[in-house]
């Protein structure tokens, strides 16, 4: 059976991309939550690529 990527709905803070980026890798999703939160601080292009994935994304069935 192949994993596939969606938005979580358990573990999700605003729109569920972090959480569902977390399960999809098995890891923590704090971790995916300080990356994003860097990317935001640093570069900027953090909060385009969220609002991106979060419309392409679907939720959880």
């Amino acid at each position: 059976m192949s994993k596939k990527l969606y938005r979580s709905r358990t573990q999700r803070m605003i729109g569920g991309v972090c959480g569902g980026i977390a399960e999809y890798f098995n890891v923590d999703p704090t971790i995916i939550r300080l990356i994003w939160a860097f990317l935001i601080i640093f570069w900027g292009t953090g909060l385009l690529a969220y609002l991106i994935a979060w419309i392409i994304i679907p939720e959880e069935p």
